[in-house]
């Protein structure tokens, strides 16, 4: 239970009792990410719930504003670093790796992080919007979920970028919390099949970070929350769209 409340502390605003943390607890903590995951989704079902009774674009933005607000915007700075780092790359036409790196490591917010988050919000809000519509918000809570299984298959399959955030987690996660977390999501993807793109939404960011940077990061970690979150949205919508077209 203590490892729960110091992944709740990390990856939530949410008020928590004072606990004394050493780095072997706050590196185990990582095998609560996914169940600190459910408390995120019911809070931003439950926000899309109330503020849809009196709007659905109400409750599309009051969702948004809480999932934003939990987190307090956690993930968000990594997919505005990855972003600034590969922009500034591309941008000077045959930047090597250690470009990326240098950029990465820059704590300032570029053109093309803002431009990353301002597009990530609005796909949120979009998607959010429709999932309201069709009054789908109970896979909803889901989503942080089993977004939230990505940094501890991330961190198990590939090598620390330095021995930052990524690192201290690394001898933490072994096969056994990654078959647990499976079986769970296995459960839930019976129920919303929507949630079974999600190993490819993994798999795919994981190989992505590898051969661009060479490693998981924080930033990888927060970035890939992001994407595949906005990733699962849109298979749900998708499922949805196509279970009322049948």
């Amino acid at each position: 239970m203590k490892g729960f409340i110091i992944a709740l502390q990390f990856l939530t605003r949410l008020p928590m009792p004072a606990i004394v943390v050493d780095d072997a607890a706050f590196a185990r903590s990582m095998r609560w990410f996914p169940a600190v995951g459910l408390v995120i989704g019911a809070a931003v079902a439950g926000a899309a719930w109330a503020g849809a009774l009196v709007d659905h674009r109400l409750g599309a933005l009051a969702a948004l504003v809480v999932w934003v607000g939990v987190t307090g915007a956690l993930h968000l700075d990594g997919l505005s670093d990855l972003a600034d780092a590969s922009g500034a790359v591309h941008k000077a036409k045959g930047g090597d790796r250690e470009r990326l790196l240098a950029v990465l490591a820059d704590p300032h917010v570029g053109s093309f992080g803002v431009i990353a988050i301002v597009l990530q919000l609005l796909s949120k809000l979009m998607l959010l919007h429709m999932l309201i519509d069709a009054r789908a918000l109970g896979p909803l809570i889901l989503v942080p979920f089993a977004a939230r299984i990505g940094p501890l298959v991330w961190t198990w399959w590939l090598m620390p970028l330095h021995q930052g955030l990524a690192a201290r987690f690394r001898s933490a996660i072994g096969p056994v919390d990654l078959l647990g977390w499976a079986a769970a999501l296995a459960a839930a993807s019976w129920f919303y099949p929507a949630l079974l793109v999600t190993p490819l939404l993994v798999l795919w960011w994981g190989w992505h970070v590898h051969r661009t940077i060479g490693g998981i990061s924080g930033d990888g970690h927060g970035a890939g929350v992001e994407l595949i979150e906005t990733g699962l949205l849109l298979s749900l919508v998708m499922t949805v769209a196509w279970g009322h077209g049948a």
